[in-house]
């Protein structure tokens, strides 16, 4: 098959989708929505926007200009490629502007926000999700609780099919634990709690920052790793300054893929205390691969992966408390985190793997183009 992608380079699920069918053999292109594409992937072939983008001087006139500049490179470039799928991940702008020039079976992926939060801030960006939807001739979620939404917005329920991210359980893995890099970040034999979550509204990095001091009169050995950047990164480093909490938290900034295994593995408890998600959120996933026992927040999909005190904890949404509780009581009970960390694994190799859920995807493919033929 010629598949091509219109996509961000910078987001680990789009690495992940593009490398299983370029692997497999399939002719592989990505177009980038990335301000600053970058991949580095064997057998895709990487495109990015050629022309010279109008500067925002006068309001409105630049966005209009640009659209139709996107909207003309995009159905010269796909003339030109001719793809037997185009697959749209994350409904934008340019997923608007993709589908208007299209002509080959349509699949799309939307990511959470897109569709959970988006809609509720322009009439405008309703819209253009609803043609997108309403134009699919397939669409997949990682969420169960996503179906409704996209309903709503104009989707086809039966052509919406539930396909996971997936995790790949031999890059993320228990056995990749890793002491230098403990004594690396200064934490040795001390618990190490790690949050991957990005600095914004939406992750609630505060509720766990308010966690910390609560943590720290019952474990005061503990120590909190918390990875990524976003908007609010000098609003959280100040709440730490604030409650002086600072010589037991390390910000590592962004972590590469290449060693998010090996922090994960080397971790003790993970953390999410995301306000919203699709389904289960990636570094969830990827920590449960690793062995960790999770403590997330209780919303969505969630519990259809982390049964509460049976292989993970699962606490409200913005209570430092009751997280804060949590993470006292796995620090203070190592079967527990053992028990939690098997069990975790054995549900993402079950249920999660990233080849089974793209091979589930490479039919899909197929049988969308042989119906399109006829």
């Amino acid at each position: 098959m010629k598949i091509c992608y219109l996509a961000s380079t910078e987001s680990i699920h789009t690495q992940k989708w593009v490398k299983y069918f370029a692997d497999s053999g399939h002719e592989v292109h990505l177009i980038s929505t990335a301000s600053s594409p970058n991949i580095n992937i064997e057998n895709v072939h990487l495109q990015k926007f050629k022309y010279e983008r109008v500067p925002p001087r006068i309001p409105f006139i630049p966005s209009l200009i640009n659209s139709l500049l996107t909207l003309r490179y995009l159905r010269k470039s796909l003339k030109r490629m001719e793809p037997d799928i185009l697959h749209l991940h994350y409904i934008s702008i340019y997923s608007f502007l993709a589908a208007r020039a299209n002509t080959c079976p349509l699949v799309v992926t939307p990511w959470g926000s897109d569709i959970l939060v988006t809609p509720k801030k322009s009439k405008v960006s309703k819209w253009m999700l609803k043609y997108v939807l309403k134009k699919a001739d397939l669409i997949t979620t990682d969420g169960e609780h996503m179906k409704q939404p996209l309903v709503e917005l104009g989707a086809d329920s039966s052509k919406i099919a539930l396909i996971y991210f997936g995790v790949d359980t031999d890059k993320f893995s228990p056995k990749l634990r890793n002491n230098r890099l403990r004594e690396k970040l200064g934490i040795y034999s001390s618990p190490m709690i790690i949050s991957l979550r990005a600095f914004e509204p939406r992750y609630d990095i505060e509720s766990l920052i308010n966690a910390i001091p609560l943590v720290l009169r019952e474990a005061p050995e503990a120590k909190f790793v918390i990875a990524g950047k976003g908007s609010q990164e000098a609003k959280v480093k100040e709440l730490v300054r604030s409650l002086r909490v600072s010589e037991n938290v390390k910000f590592t900034g962004s972590i590469s893929n290449d060693e998010l295994p090996q922090y994960l593995a080397s971790a003790d408890i993970y953390v999410s205390t995301s306000l919203s998600d699709a389904g289960l959120a990636a570094s969830t996933a990827e920590a449960m691969a690793c062995a960790l026992p999770v403590v997330i927040t209780d919303f969505g999909d969630n519990r259809k992966w982390v049964k509460d005190g049976v292989n993970g904890f699962l606490v409200p949404l913005r209570n430092p408390e009751a997280l804060a509780s949590r993470i006292i009581q796995l620090i203070h009970n190592r079967n527990i985190r053992e028990k939690f960390g098997e069990l975790g694994r054995q549900i993402i190799e079950e249920r999660n793997n990233w080849q089974k859920e793209m091979a589930k995807v490479e039919e899909l493919y197929k049988e969308l183009i042989e119906r399109c033929k006829k």
